[in-house]
């Protein structure tokens, strides 16, 4: 299957540049995955669309302010680099510009000093493994020095971070938001609680895994990014538990699929916790999924190839093709669809 497969023509202007005021307004599509109908709705009105019979599935990540701005030390030549993973308590794969710049050994400063990085090992594709110096908490230098890492489409500057936080994030670590979770507010969590959903939560740190574009023309060739992913014990004992009493596993976001499918075998989570490079597409036999909420995705993008999978390409294509013309608003800040 080819990269141009999973094309479409989207004005610029359906780029959601700001999120809404408040966070459940935006709109829902409802795709049939067995027969392509669409209908329009509220995404307030997830409320009355699931049931007791629903188990509704989050990522609680938390999104850091992973960009960080400093100069060499040999050269005060401007360096940025991306927190991606951290393979430890002091050390993070990053990715980094100008990379061809920064070789084995470079030592760098962050905020004239407060931190102080050196690379260890120089990876592909412009990643590099740097460990850092510093006096403190890492946590607390990150947030006075660190940038939130808007993805390139958003060119409006976000005034409120926590705009870019689910109300539910609770565990740092990513470099993007799971966005699809953007659209829920305490009171709508609430509310679903008290109809009775099933509302768990699992980890999974969005990387470049998720979002970095497809270079290749046979989809096959393109490699994910490794993201680390972790389920805990009380929450995998009740999604096991659920699935087998037949309740209906809703997603909310592709990270929260990836999660899930990494961790499945034969129709039940065996894997707590690790680190996933999964890509999804068609065709796929989903392990543990049966509903999907989502925003709209960037054409040619492994996101869009994920929910083809689960619905059909051409039932995707068809309900973006709506979307464009009812004017929904696509990506981060944009519209959702909910997928059954």
């Amino acid at each position: 299957m080819r990269t141009k497969d999973f094309y479409f023509d989207l004005p610029e202007e359906l780029i959601a540049q700001v999120p809404l005021e408040n966070r459940d307004e935006s709109r829902l599509m409802m795709l049939n995955k067995k027969t392509g109908e669409i209908s329009h709705n509220n995404f307030k009105d997830i409320l009355n669309l699931l049931s007791e019979n629903d188990v509704l599935v989050l990522n609680n990540t938390r999104v850091i302010p992973a960009r960080l701005i400093g100069t060499k030390f040999a050269t005060d030549g401007k360096v940025e680099a991306l927190l991606l993973n951290r393979l430890s308590i002091d050390t993070w794969e990053a990715l980094t510009k100008p990379a061809k710049r920064l070789k084995l050994g470079t030592k760098i400063s962050f905020g004239e000093g407060l931190l102080e990085g050196e690379v260890v090992d120089v990876l592909e594709e412009g990643k590099r493994v740097i460990k850092f110096k510093f006096e403190g908490v890492f946590e607390e230098i990150l947030d006075k020095l660190g940038k939130m890492p808007l993805p390139p489409y958003i060119t409006y500057q976000l005034e409120d971070k926590e705009r870019y936080q689910t109300v539910y994030s609770k565990i740092s670590g990513s470099a993007a938001a799971p966005t699809a979770g953007l659209h829920f507010t305490e009171e709508l969590m609430e509310n679903l609680k008290n109809k009775g959903v099933q509302i768990e939560y699992v980890t999974l740190h969005v990387g470049l895994g998720t979002f970095r574009p497809v270079m290749t023309d046979d989809i096959k060739e393109h490699n994910m990014h490794k993201e680390y992913f972790a389920i805990d014990d009380d929450t995998f004992m009740r999604l096991n538990a659920s699935k087998k009493q037949g309740k209906r596993i809703v997603c909310v976001g592709t990270t929260s699929v990836r999660t899930l499918e990494s961790a499945s075998e034969n129709g039940y989570i065996v894997h707590k916790s690790g680190w996933t490079d999964i890509f999804i597409y068609p065709p796929y036999d989903f392990k543990f999924v049966d509903s999907i909420i989502t925003n709209f995705h960037l054409p040619e993008s492994t996101l869009i190839m994920m929910i083809s999978a689960f619905a059909g390409k051409e039932n995707v294509l068809n309900a973006y093709k709506s979307a464009i013309a009812e004017k929904y608003r696509f990506f981060s800040f944009g519209d959702a669809m909910y997928i059954f």
